[in-house]
Order: structure tokens, then sequence, then C-alpha cells
């Protein structure tokens, strides 16, 4: 009957089970910090070998629950609730023995209806009143009284035949009256104390959670806005390339006819000027070509694991391509292991040159770039430095979260891209300005474990 009743998510059941892991603990710990307190402390006679047997029980319980959270069986709410319903037959049985309904710790009652309201959705907190209250309602007719304690009348009888007899009576009487009222007084006292810290606890526990997780939709809203925009500009991309492909063969084709007409031997100038078109032309075709052509692709599908060392010689070998007369000064850490592998993904090898180019472009020519490089086996770190004049402050202030205007030339979307690869592959980007002058984007990548890809491989 409780089917209709949507389950949360796996690993929130699971947090919710290792609470009451720690809840029963906590309760098992004060079951036997009272008990001996009442026994051994106060006196009172209590049915102490039934007391024990309920408490090891609720021991041999939270071992099987601890069986439990060690298994990869999923947990379902249904049992959650069973569990508690456990705990509040525990609680039952232990007022049973102790006075019942008379006994000032019946409050306890409150605290399974509690954690099931916040753990549970609503139907399963009314089937938990319905329990508890019968409970309580039972304990009040079935129970066993606390016989040190309890009030009682002296018999009327005894003041005819003895009346200094009687008044004895009376007077124990009195004082046992005052016995169980300090005692209940106590108990009552106790109960507020620990039911007003308990939910206190909840309470700030409950909204620390929330806060979390009102962080994680925020997070949630933002990456699925940035990858928004990232699949934007992927389609403007794929189109553009698309667009882009005719003109550039008219230009193509109008620069050769050019360069016929104006041989080198007579118009040397404009045939090394035409010669420099054909040249850009060229790369421009290259380039759209690997644009239409990693235009959709997913992330390490597409990739292939290699050697970090050699990943990073392959990504500074291709910017050379790109860049042969930029000074670049390389440096690797010397006690990094050479064993540490990563995904070779395009989009990321794409980024890495991007930030390289953009780091050309500001710099100086005979101050160039640089290039540093350091891992271990579960994470690379690298920062490009330039020698320009720093990123402005609105780019340090975004962090490259979304497109910003700073180029002359261009759109300004190739940090904003970058950003959005990086975050993707679980890294982090920083960009900071250095106090000598020049720019720093420091990058940190998850890499492979060596383990892990020798048992999978």
């Amino acid at each position: 009957m409780l089917s209709h009743i949507n389950p949360k998510s796996q690993v929130s059941i699971r947090q919710n089970l290792k609470w009451l892991f720690i809840l029963r603990n906590l309760m098992i710990f004060c079951e036997v910090i009272l008990i001996l307190l009442t026994i051994h402390g106060l006196g009172i006679r209590l049915p102490e070998q039934q007391l024990w047997l309920v408490v090891l029980s609720a021991g041999a319980v939270n071992v099987y629950t601890s069986m439990r959270m060690q298994s990869e069986e999923e947990v379902s709410e249904l049992e959650i609730f069973s569990q508690i319903c456990i705990d509040v037959l525990t609680i039952a049985a232990l007022l049973y023995l102790t006075g019942g309904a008379s006994n000032p710790i019946t409050w306890v009652f409150l605290l399974p209806l509690i954690i099931t309201a916040i753990m549970l959705p609503q139907a399963y907190a009314w089937y938990m009143v319905i329990l508890t209250t019968s409970m309580y309602t039972m304990l009040i007719a079935f129970n066993i009284p606390l016989p040190s304690i309890e009030p009682h009348i002296p018999d009327p009888e005894l003041m005819i035949d003895n009346m200094e007899s009687y008044k004895m009576l009376q007077h124990v009487h009195e004082m046992n009256d005052k016995s169980y009222f300090s005692l209940h007084m106590f108990g009552m006292w106790f109960g507020f104390v620990f039911s007003a810290g308990l939910v206190a606890f909840f309470v700030v526990e409950l909204a620390r959670t929330l806060r979390v997780q009102e962080r994680s939709l925020s997070k949630a809203r933002e990456n699925s806005l940035r990858d928004e925009r990232v699949v934007a500009l992927g389609t403007l991309a794929a189109s553009a390339a698309h667009d882009m492909g005719t003109p550039l063969g008219t230009i193509a084709i109008v620069s050769h006819e050019l360069e016929q007409e104006y041989p080198s031997h007579r118009y040397p100038e404009l045939f090394e000027k035409m010669r420099i078109i054909q040249d850009q032309i060229v790369r421009c075709k290259e380039a759209l070509s690997v644009m239409s052509a990693s235009a959709g692709e997913m992330r390490a599908e597409s990739g292939s694991v290699i050697k970090l060392i050699d990943y990073l010689d392959d990504v500074i070998q291709q910017w050379r391509t790109h860049q042969p007369s930029t000074k670049l000064n390389y440096f690797i850490n010397s006690d990094v292991p050479e064993d540490a592998k990563i995904i070779a993904e395009l989009t990321l090898t794409h980024s890495l040159i991007n930030i390289l180019n953009n780091a050309a472009e500001a710099s100086p020519p005979d101050l160039g770039v640089e290039f540093h490089a350091s891992w271990d086996l579960n994470t690379l770190i690298i920062k490009i430095r330039d020698f320009g004049v720093g990123f402005p402050v609105d780019i340090v202030e975004s962090g490259g979260k979304q497109p910003v205007v700073s180029k002359k030339r261009g759109l300004g979307v190739g940090l904003f891209l970058t950003y959005s690869t990086i975050n993707r592959l679980g890294g982090i980007i920083k960009l900071s300005n250095c106090e000598l002058g020049g720019a720093v984007v420091e990058i940190s990548l998850p890499l492979l474990n060596t383990e892990i890809v020798n048992d999978n491989y």
C-alpha cells in the first residue's frame, strides 16, 4: 500500500540509513546508562534481565544495519521505515518493563516520529503517528509498574488496630510520594533537555543540508546555462564552418588566378603577398575542417589513454606548427612519475593550444611564453604565463565562466570554451596577473590512476 510513494535518490536513502545507524547507537548507549543508573545508582528494582535482552536485541539490529550499509543492494524507503518501526517496538518494550505510560520518558516516542518526518515522505509520517499512538495507548493498560517508587495508600483498617503503625505507614507513603514526584520531575527535566538538544541538532543539520542542496542546485543551474551556451556556440561554429567553405574556395581560386597573372619575376612584392594570402587560406580551411569533424563529439570516447609526458609533447608540437617563431620556455618538475596517464581528448588539446596562442599574442617576441607542468599519479597542474599587460579586471573576476568581449578582434569566446572544457573534464582553471607583469593561467586536471588503468586494460 506504500508503492505510490516516490523514492528518493539512492545516495540520499543510504545517507538516511547511516543516520539511523548512528542514532540507534546513541539510543543504545543512553539505554545502558539509564539502566545502570536506575538499578545500581537509585536502587530501583527493575526486571534487569529482560531489559538487557531488549538492549541486546537493538544491538543485533544495528549489527545487521552495519552489514547492510556495506552491501551494494539498493536501500528502499520501506526498509528505512521498517527499521524505524523496530526502534519504536524497542522503545515500547523498554517502557513496558519500566512503568509504561507512567514513565516520565515516554516523550521518546516523538523521536521516531521526528526522524520519519525528516527522512521520509509525508505518508510514512502519518503511518508512524498511528504506530506510536497505538503503542502509547497500549502502555497505559499493559505495563509492569515501578514497585519501589510507586505511591501507595496505607490500609485504613490499620488505623483501628494500631494507630502508631498507621501513622508510620502514612509517613512512609508521604516520603514515597515525594520521592516519586522528584524522580518524575527529574525524568521530565532530562526529557526536555535531551529532546531540545536533539531537535536543535536536527534543525541545524537540516538547515545545513538545505544550504548544501541550494548551492548544488545553483551550481547545476550555472553548469546548465554554460552548457547551453557551449551548445549554441558549437552549433554556430558548425554552421559557420559550412557557410564559410564556399567563400574561402572562391578566394582561393581568385588568389591562384592572380598569382598566374602577376608572376614573381615581374611583380615580386605582389607575388609574395599573394603567397601569404594563399597560406592563410589553407590554414583557414584546415581549421574549418577540424571544426566540422570534431563538432558534436563527446568526451573520452573519442580519446585514447596515453602517457602524460607524451601527450604534453604532442600538444607542444601541434602548437609549434602554428607558432614556430614564438619563444617557449618549457619547465617540467623532475620528480614527476613517468607512468602517469591521461585521456588524449581533442577538446582538451584545442583548449591548451588556444591558451598558448593567446599567451603568444600577448607576449613580446623576445620574451615568449612559459609553460610549467607538474603532476603526481592523480593530478596534473599546468601554468602558462605570458609577459604582456595582463588580464583585464572583468575577465579575472568572471574567471572565464561567461563570454567576455576582451579583444580588439574576435568575439572573445575562446577562454569561455576553454573554461567549459576544463570544467567538464573535472578540472579547475584559475586566472591571475603576476606582480612583475604578465598573466598566468593555472589548470588543474585529474589524471587516470595507474592502478585503475592496469586493472581495466
